[in-house]
C-alpha cells in the first residue's frame, strides 16, 4: 500500500466537477483508491463518497492506493489534486 498527502489548492475544493474528475482518473487503474480527511475516509472512485469528505482550499487530503499499479496511481492523482485550480 502507498499512500501520499496532497493540500487542497482549489479555490472551490472538491465539489463535483474536480470530485469527479478525480473518479474518472481512479477508474483507470486497478488499484484499490481510498481518500482520508481527517477521520473521515471515502473511496476514491465514488463521486458522493469524495464530495462527502468536504473538502475545502487548504485542506489536507491522503491518498491511498493498495494494488498492482498503485505507485502510478498515487503519483497521478496527486498531481491531479495538487494542478486543479478553478474559480467558483
Amino acid at each position: 500500500m502507498r499512500s501520499q498527502t496532497v493540500q487542497i489548492k482549489n479555490r472551490v475544493g472538491l465539489h463535483a466537477r474536480p470530485a469527479a474528475m478525480f473518479v474518472k482518473k481512479s477508474r483507470e487503474f486497478e488499484s484499490e483508491i481510498i481518500l482520508k480527511k481527517d477521520m473521515q475516509e471515502a473511496n476514491g472512485k465514488s463521486i458522493i463518497g469524495i464530495m462527502a469528505l468536504g473538502a475545502h482550499q487548504g485542506d489536507e487530503i491522503t491518498i491511498l492506493a493498495k494494488g498492482l499499479d498503485e505507485d502510478n496511481a498515487i503519483v497521478e492523482l496527486s498531481e491531479l489534486l495538487s494542478s486543479l485550480d478553478e474559480e467558483e
